[in-house]
């Protein structure tokens, strides 16, 4: 079979969780060739991969989002029909559109991408909608702010979509809408696997964001839901790593009879003989992350500082790219700040060799979705101190059916008096550390081994098949 697996700002460009999940992921079904199809941000990236592409991956296609906000030329003159006025006019107050009209028009038809943002009917609808909603916001700011967000979404609607038997896309999102995309031009089914739920990450981002303007801030999140319900609703299976993540989609519209939830699974022989550490005067905690503002290394800095005033023998690892430069810059300018030793940056690392030197490691994220650091950690027999987002409670803690016991302490996202005082517990009681670390060892040996994983994924496209031929 001929897979089309859909990334949006990871795999192959940057490592991390989901890159990695997806590298192995393709690399453990020699049986199928995998097209990737990468949305990327800028194409300076462009070529600029990060893995050795599996031998059964037999095409690459690279598309850049900026690549739309720089298109040049005059467009050609078209004369919109009135329906599909009405779907470009649903399309731009963020409603329902018929995606299927626009997909003829902009893939099938191959109408320009700026066609409609230079035309007059797409004038009428923007000055109708900011009178209705945004009367008291300057029009060149609403102007620009539209065309900066639709500009894209026409743009990958125009693009050449490569040939497969199925698209599966990693996210809703861009990468939602190509899947679909996909189906409609080759007449094949899709599903969509998220291991956060992108379009809440894009929330919480965007409210927090400076970039926005803040009269913006709901049509943006708006926008994302839309394209949200377009990945869902025409989608033949969509899975989700936490029940709890399920009950998120279901709620934001999908049917309850596509969802379905598969755990992650790692390479559990890679990390179960790892030794425990040396006899040491330090108490070593590492962090494997992204150095970026989604982790929140921060909140673990100060949190850090914190503990050490209790347990001056403690000593934070952090291990990870610098996804985000001007990030890494202020977490490495806090430490100066707070004038705390032993913290120590050490870039990326070989997790398998490294892992043995941490007594305990840290994850402060603000959102996450079934992190593979944790997996791997307690694969390890370490112990993990987590924020409550994502499935790490329940990784922590176990499911109904595992009595296996806590395997590390679970904190509220952001609050570094909470993470402070669990990196002090932790620290201060190794044999319940010791114990921890066993209870998260035979959890993952039980509920979260990758072949168990490829398995249910390999059933769940049986299954898309089944239900698209049905």
């Amino acid at each position: 079979m001929r897979i089309c697996v859909i990334l949006e700002g990871c795999y192959p460009y940057v490592t991390g969780g989901v890159s990695t999940w997806i590298h192995q992921y393709m690399s453990a079904m020699p049986q199928h060739e995998f097209v990737i199809w990468a949305i990327g941000a800028d194409a300076s990236m462009k070529g600029k991969y990060k893995y050795t592409l599996p031998e059964n991956v037999v095409e690459i296609h690279e598309v850049f989002l900026n690549d739309a906000l720089t298109q040049k030329g005059i467009p050609k003159r078209y004369k919109f029909s009135k329906q599909e006025i009405a779907t470009l006019r649903a399309f731009v107050n963020c409603a329902s559109p018929d995606w299927d009209l626009l997909f003829k028009m902009y893939s099938q038809d191959r109408i320009d991408p700026i066609s409609f943002l230079m035309s007059e009917e797409f004038l009428d609808i923007l000055i109708n909608l900011c009178e209705d909603e945004y009367p008291y916001t300057a029009f060149s700011d609403f102007f620009h702010t539209v065309r900066s967000m639709f500009l894209p979404v026409l743009y990958l609607l125009s693009m050449e979509a490569p040939k497969a038997d199925l698209f599966h896309s990693i996210a809703t999102g861009y990468g939602g809408l190509l899947a679909r995309l996909g189906s409609y031009k080759y007449t094949v089914p899709y599903m969509i696997t998220e291991h956060g739920i992108y379009t809440r990450e894009r929330e919480e981002e965007i409210i927090r964001a400076k970039w926005v303007i803040p009269a913006f801030k709901k049509l943006w999140v708006k926008f994302f839901y839309m394209l949200s319900e377009c990945a869902y609703s025409k989608a033949s299976m969509v899975t989700s790593l936490y029940s709890d993540a399920r009950k998120i989609q279901i709620e934001m519209g999908c049917d309850p009879d596509k969802c379905v939830f598969i755990g992650n699974g790692i390479h559990y022989e890679r990390f179960k003989d790892i030794p425990m550490k040396e006899p040491s005067e330090h108490i070593d905690m590492g962090a494997v992350l992204r150095i970026a503002p989604i982790k929140d290394v921060k909140t673990m800095i100060y949190a850090f500082a914190g503990a050490k005033e209790r347990v001056p023998n403690a000593r934070l690892f952090i291990a990870g790219p610098e996804d985000d430069k001007q990030y890494a810059k202020e977490c490495y300018d806090l430490v100066d700040l707070l004038e705390v030793d032993d913290v120590y940056f050490m870039g990326p690392i070989n997790v398998v060799k490294h892992l043995g030197d941490f007594d305990f490691t840290i994850l402060s994220s603000v959102s996450e979705g079934m992190p593979l650091s944790v997996l791997e950690s307690f694969a390890a027999g370490r112990p993990c101190v987590t924020t409550d987002v994502g499935s790490c409670k329940e990784l922590l803690a176990g499911s109904p059916e595992d009595d296996f016991g806590m395997a590390g302490i679970c904190v509220p996202p952001m609050d570094i008096p909470e993470l402070t005082n669990a990196l002090i517990q932790m620290c201060l009681k190794p044999e319940a550390r010791y114990q921890m670390g066993i209870a998260g060892r035979n959890r993952v040996a039980k509920f979260f081994l990758h072949d168990d994983m490829i398995r249910k994924y390999q059933n769940v496209y049986d299954e898309v098949f089944k239900r698209w031929q049905g």
